[in-house]
């Protein structure tokens, strides 16, 4: 039967897919980085009466190095990773965001290749070739009735985008998921927010037009941004790493990966996105695929 991990896996996946389309909208007005700052922001100010209401504790016993670890693991997976992801939202729209998304998972099996000493087998490459061909699928779409054709510069960018996004995503929660194992569910929501906090205020310090960018932090799109931080940075970040906390790390993250299939549905119901059998089928392609990266060994 199903433990907790797999439900709060499953359920960070929808959470997720909701908060995407929070973004999107956001994201029309909101500048990615001065979203993804408030969003963390809100998430780290309610971590703290979260965790205190639960009976936990701001402090933990890990060392010192530890600590630095997990704060340099938001700085990547919460700052650079979150800007970069909102970026390609804004370039493709959140139902090719959706298939590019499908990358997430394979890129924890590539990263655990390359720097753990794992192999993948004839199934993991069947199910990689499968995600290559979903991802590169937009390049060959075609314009529909109502809808305009999208430039392919603008696609590649947002694909490009997009995969360095899932890249490091999935190389800061390997990084730690060691120390995930062993220390309190709050304290390590904190920690890795207060990186993904420190991490955008460096970034934006040495950014020349950093005024413009926090000023585009007004109007609608702040109406929007106040929920995706509620949903997206606070909500999500809490149900996604205890379902990583509770299960292995590969069954929740291919659980996570079905927040592509919720996103591409509410994409074309929320935000009248364009629905065709090319887009269905690559999204499919990319889900089976990541499947049976993640469970083909």
């Amino acid at each position: 039967m199903p433990g907790p991990g797999e439900f709060l896996s499953l359920l960070t996946a929808l959470t997720w897919a909701i908060a995407v389309i929070l973004f999107k909208k956001s994201g029309e007005t909101v500048h990615p980085a001065a979203l993804n700052l408030f969003k963390n922001t809100v998430a780290l100010v309610l971590f703290v009466p979260t965790a205190l209401a639960l009976g936990g504790s701001l402090f933990c016993n890990l060392g010192a190095e530890e600590f630095l670890f997990m704060v340099v693991g938001g700085m990547v997976g919460v700052a650079l990773a979150d800007t970069m992801f909102l970026h390609s939202l804004n370039l493709l729209g959140a139902s090719l965001t959706a298939v590019v998304d499908c990358l997430y998972s394979p890129s924890i099996i590539v990263l655990s290749v390359l720097f753990l000493g794992e192999s993948m087998t004839t199934m993991q490459m069947v199910g990689a070739v499968l995600i290559v061909a979903a991802v590169l699928s937009p390049l060959f779409e075609k314009r529909a009735v109502g809808f305009e054709a999208m430039d392919k510069v603008r696609v590649i960018k947002g694909t490009l985008w997009g995969a360095a996004s899932m890249l490091a995503m999935a190389g800061s929660i390997v990084a730690v998921k060691p120390i995930l194992d062993r220390a309190p569910l709050m304290w390590s929501c904190q920690v890795r927010m207060l990186g993904g906090v420190l991490g955008l205020v460096a970034m934006l310090a040495f950014y020349p037009k950093r005024k413009a960018v926090l000023a585009s932090l007004k109007g609608s799109g702040l109406k929007y941004a106040i929920a995706s931080a509620l949903v997206g940075g606070y909500l999500s970040m809490m149900l996604w790493l205890a379902g990583m906390k509770f299960t292995d790390a590969s069954v929740s993250a291919a659980l996570n990966q079905t927040s592509n299939v919720f996103l591409f549905a509410l994409a074309a119901v929320v935000l009248k996105e364009l629905v065709t059998a090319q887009r269905i089928a690559g999204i499919a392609m990319g889900v089976v695929g990541a499947f049976l990266v993640m469970f083909g060994q």
